[in-house]
């Protein structure tokens, strides 16, 4: 197993363009089942979770080239629509991805339950809800499966704004007939890319970026090309990287139309970034104190469903925050296991405390010491990873396996910006 040695307390500097956007790719990867012509993919992460829906959909029928590695070509000119490994689906959780675009062509099948970061119950519920409106049987022992002589559109107000019910939804209804209305449909930029994508193929969605899509069914899918943008999770886990250490790097290709909520949040922790064209830069001298609520009132850092704070940067936005000077209490409602990493924070010499599963106070700043650590989930062990960098001495990360799931040659950009940071096999 290997592992991550990081001797903490240097300074990054330099400039680092981002990965393409691991939850834009997976969508996109599985909405490729949809037709039988050939898609070229750019901007593809060469990341774990990536490389496991390649063999998804490759033991579907798919044929994936690479014109480059980061370019791939995905035909399937015929789907097989069998029985999928199940250790193949517990690796990720958009495995659950596969059943929309299945359904939609092959008539069905058979799906594992899907795996994924381990942050408390994920339901799944709204996919099955979503696709039985279309016209979908669906029963589940210990497999689900799924069938449906034909799919018909439909008027779906879904049970929660999530983004692969969403997903699964939209790449069902884009073949079915008739016309879909999606309410309270997700609109991260992620679900956006999806949309604006199947368009290029063909499809005839409207309402793209809000949370009402209306999608008119069509007969087939044809090819066409499509670049994956930028991953927004990457670009702000470097963020962070460079103030916990009091660096100064500039991001190309940061996918900043997608940074204003996010960078409000950030700003009441007294971090700031300046907007370049497409680039941002991070300024060394940040003011990095909390910023009280009106009269005074204590501070709360809440997630929510998009255009709000996302839940999947709640771990980063924690860790910078023990460098904060100031109180602030962090509250993610959406999963019971998010919080659970803190401990390893307060182990390195961090001021916090876990007020229940959702909710946890930091006071700071705090001087970080180097700490034996493990990765829990993708999200988190990047938070361990600034944690690390920020601290006085070395520390060592294991199960590094579930930082590359989600952040692609995560060691070498970090050396590039200066961070003393070696891969060692234990």
């Amino acid at each position: 197993m290997e592992e991550f040695i990081i001797e903490g307390g240097k300074p990054l500097s330099g400039e680092i363009t981002p990965s393409g956007n691991k939850n834009a790719a997976l969508p996109l990867l599985a909405a490729c089942l949809l037709t039988d012509e050939p898609i070229v993919l750019r901007n593809v992460p060469q990341i774990r979770d990536v490389l496991a829906m390649r063999k998804l959909i490759e033991s579907l029928g798919a044929v994936v080239e690479e014109l480059d590695s980061h370019v791939w070509q995905i035909t399937t000119k015929e789907l097989i629509a069998s029985h999928l490994d199940p250790e193949l689906c517990r690796k990720i959780r958009a495995s659950i991805l596969i059943a929309g675009p299945v359904l939609a062509r092959a008539g069905g099948l058979k799906l594992p339950p899907p795996g994924g970061d381990v942050i408390g119950r994920r339901r799944l519920d709204t996919h099955i809800l979503a696709l039985r409106a279309l016209g979908a049987k669906i029963d589940y022992n210990r497999v689900f499966e799924i069938s449906a002589t034909k799919l018909r559109g439909a008027d779906i107000l879904l049970d929660e704004a999530s983004v692969t019910a969403t997903e699964n939804a939209v790449m069902a209804a884009v073949l079915a007939e008739g016309m879909t209305q999606l309410r309270n449909a997700a609109s991260e930029p992620h679900v956006q890319e999806l949309c604006n994508f199947l368009n290029i193929l063909g499809a005839k969605i409207e309402g793209i970026g809000s949370n009402t899509l209306h999608i008119t069914g069509v007969s087939r899918l044809h090819g066409g090309e499509f670049t994956v943008g930028p991953d927004l999770l990457e670009v702000v886990s470097y963020i962070g990287a460079a103030v916990v250490t009091k660096g100064s790097i500039r991001i190309h290709n940061a996918g900043v139309q997608h940074l204003e909520m996010i960078g409000q949040v950030f700003n009441r922790l007294g971090v700031y970034w300046q907007v370049e064209g497409s680039s941002i830069f991070v300024p060394s001298d940040q003011k990095l104190e909390v910023m009280p609520d009106l009269d005074g009132a204590f501070p709360e850092i809440k997630t929510n469903v998009w255009p709000a704070f996302p839940t999947d940067l709640t771990s980063i936005a924690i860790t910078v925050a023990t460098q904060v000077s100031g109180s602030v209490l962090f509250h993610d409602w959406m999963f019971s296991g998010r919080m659970y990493f803190t401990d390893k924070l307060g182990g390195m010499g961090a001021r916090i405390i876990l007020c229940d599963p959702y909710r946890v106070l930091v006071q700071g700043p705090n001087q970080l010491y180097g700490e034996k650590l493990e990765s829990p989930d993708i999200r988190a062990g990047m938070a361990m990873l600034l944690a690390a960098l920020a601290a006085k001495g070395t520390s060592k990360i294991r199960n590094i396996v579930q930082i590359e799931r989600g952040y692609e040659q995560v060691d070498e950009k970090l050396r590039k910006l200066g961070a003393r940071i070696r891969r060692e096999v234990e």
